[in-house]
């Protein structure tokens, strides 16, 4: 993700214009969901805007293989501007919009979005997105801190952290306690618990030494004999 930070490591002032020129082409992306939705009226506000060259994908902004996309981005050239009816349209998140803007400005390349009035070629709409990268970051950090805080806490009240026991303390009561009937097979008792034959194993371990407890074991000479 690009992020305010790293524009201010790089050296470069996020209210700079970029391009410094347009010399360039104006290129639209439009896209629909499904492939049944129509792609006209998004097209029409491309074209009305100036758009020399338009490119539309029919999926979801939660599939990463935009092939148009990659392909209008690929196209653009210094001095260009990537235009959308809406920032919707462009990114799935607000990261992946920063990223994928972020990319541009880094190639001299604008971006506009039309139903937001958003335009990196002007200070205003810098100002924007220099400030959704700021947001973007912080709350990045705050989701991490407050991660970290939570385990801390948790870990002080002495709860136990990650994925639950497959069997609490009463389950393994009752399994050692069934397992003391010789006609009680292992996998019976598993199915009553809920758990599997492997489960049993983990939790009452003396079953891999072949020994059940509560129940004795016959002399080997005596368990061969015919």
């Amino acid at each position: 993700m690009t992020s305010a930070a790293q524009w201010a490591e790089e050296g470069d002032d996020a209210l700079a214009a970029f391009p410094a020129a347009l010399s360039g082409v104006q290129i639209g992306y439009a896209r629909v969901s499904t492939k049944g939705q129509n792609l006209d009226r998004q097209i029409a506000a491309l074209t009305e805007c100036g758009c020399a060259k338009i490119f539309a994908d029919k999926k979801s902004g939660k599939n990463a293989e935009r092939e148009e996309l990659w392909k209008a981005l690929e196209y653009a050239r210094p001095g260009d501007t990537i235009v959308v009816p809406s920032l919707d349209r462009l990114g799935r998140s607000i990261q992946d919009l920063i990223a994928i803007v972020g990319g541009l400005r880094k190639r001299g390349i604008g971006f506009r979005s039309l139903h937001e009035a958003l335009d990196t070629t002007t200070p205003g709409g810098r100002l924007v997105f220099h400030v959704f990268a700021a947001l973007a970051e912080f709350i990045r950090e705050l989701i991490v801190q407050g991660t970290h805080e939570g385990i801390a806490a948790a870990r002080a009240r002495g709860e136990r952290l990650g994925r639950p026991p497959a069997m609490d303390a009463e389950q393994i009561r009752h399994a050692r306690s069934m397992l003391t009937d010789p006609e009680a097979s292992i996998s019976s008792i598993a199915k009553l618990l809920g758990v599997s034959r492997t489960t049993i194993y983990k939790y009452v371990p003396e079953l891999r030494a072949g020994h059940r407890p509560g129940v004795a074991t016959a002399p080997r000479a005596e368990l061969e004999r015919p």
